[in-house]
């Protein structure tokens, strides 16, 4: 079975998120998403709309993902990939480069994002339209 792995935030689900998804399972037989706790969104400066209970729930219930689990910080990713026998590692490219020291473990892959969609875009388009 060839495992893959890739990580986020998933707030503000959206068709840009599926779409990695799809993408991200395509490379292989289990989906397995890591997916940023409350508390390191703190960490990192962030906000979720969604509480990590929900966004799990969600992710859970989207068919190309097999499993999920708690990223708790930047620095877990080799022990991930290393415990959960990962082949491939996905991020969308906007990421390009910043996981290339995962590749003395398993394949690293880069996904182009969805064109014209972002959790950001969502963002400034519901504050602009309270305006």
């Amino acid at each position: 079975m060839r495992k893959v792995l890739t990580y986020g935030t998933f707030d503000l689900l959206h068709w840009g998120h599926v779409n990695l998804l799809r993408r991200a399972k395509e490379q292989g037989d289990y989906l397995i998403v890591a997916l940023s706790t409350d508390e390191f969104n703190g960490r990192k400066g962030k906000k979720s709309y969604h509480n990590y209970a929900h966004r799990k729930m969600i992710l859970e219930a989207i068919r190309y993902v097999d499993e999920v689990i708690p990223e708790y910080d930047w620095d877990q990713k080799v022990s991930d990939v290393l415990e959960q026998d990962v082949d491939v590692f996905v991020m969308g490219d906007d990421w390009k480069g910043h996981f290339d020291f995962l590749r003395d473990h398993c394949e690293v892959m880069y996904l182009p994002r969805t064109i014209g969609i972002s959790t950001t875009k969502i963002k400034k388009e519901l504050v602009a339209a309270r305006r």
